[in-house]
């Protein structure tokens, strides 16, 4: 899995598919490059709140990823989260259900694409 960090992959992410769910939105694009490895990255803004609280989110939302993206992520594709503001109230486990609900519905849409 690689990280997001260049301002150009998170702007091409956006062309993609997008998710909303209530504690974030997540945006699938596949990369069509020939590689397997999923790419991720985080993006919280100001509007969430202060540094301590957008930290906070970006800690839950790195751990949500390192847990749901190797058995449900998009293989050849970038995945990024945006967090929403009240993620930090969502209790962890419900934003676990909400991340694999929309990986699932990425995956659905992505195949339907493809055939």
């Amino acid at each position: 899995m690689r990280t997001l960090n260049k301002r150009s992959d998170f702007l091409a992410a956006n062309r993609g598919l997008r998710f909303p769910m209530p504690g974030f939105v997540l945006l699938v694009r596949p990369r069509g490059d020939g590689d397997s490895a999923m790419g991720i990255g985080y993006t919280v803004s100001k509007k969430i709140g202060n540094a301590v609280t957008r930290n906070r989110m970006k800690r839950r939302l790195r751990e949500l990823c390192r847990v749901a993206l190797p058995k449900a992520g998009i293989a050849g594709a970038d995945h990024v989260l945006i967090g929403r503001p009240g993620g930090n109230e969502i209790l962890f486990a419900d934003l676990g259900e909400q991340l694999g609900t929309a990986l699932a519905r990425a995956a659905k849409k992505l195949a339907a694409k493809v055939s």
